[in-house]
């Protein structure tokens, strides 16, 4: 199963830093924004990273939780969290089924060879379940910014509804 706009998210369950155990049945209640990345303590990834971090006062403010996912294991993601003073939690996606799920994994030409690589994205989870907005194939200036203004419109939608 892959993610859909407007469709509840199908099962999954992840591993988390902070020894934090998630599945598609524990953010409901929350609204969350999942964010994908090719890998810790990368020019790009790192200033992503950054970036939420700088803003995380911000998406708490507006009422989200902020996750960040790669392929990379639980010891290198303690590592990035703990250098770069991360608040928010990573996701160990090791096995790739996220990544799958959300269909970020892409061929990539990487000093002129294919490898398989994960396409920055970033997705905005409803508190019903429901996927509300995706960002793929994404560039970092700005973007951060971008996510918390589409998290602050949902909220208000929300209290609307």
């Amino acid at each position: 199963m892959t993610v859909v706009v407007n469709k509840p998210l199908p099962e999954f369950e992840a591993l988390a830093t902070g020894n934090e155990s998630l599945s598609n049945q524990s953010l409901i209640g929350q609204t969350v924004v999942l964010y994908f990345y090719p890998k810790d303590n990368t020019p790009g990834c790192t200033t992503e990273a950054m970036q939420f971090r700088d803003k995380y006062k911000d998406f708490v403010k507006a009422g989200a939780t902020v996750y960040g996912v790669s392929r990379d294991n639980m010891k290198s993601h303690d590592d990035f969290k703990e250098k770069l003073e991360l608040p928010f939690e990573l996701i160990a996606d090791t096995e790739e089924k996220m990544c799958h799920m959300f269909g970020v994994v892409k061929n990539k030409i990487m000093y002129g060879k294919k490898v398989k690589g994960i396409e920055r994205s970033t997705f905005l989870i409803g508190a019903d379940g429901i996927l509300k907005q995706e960002w793929r194939g994404l560039k970092v200036p700005g973007h951060v910014e971008e996510v918390l203004k589409a998290v602050k419109a949902l909220k208000k939608a929300e209290v609307a509804a």
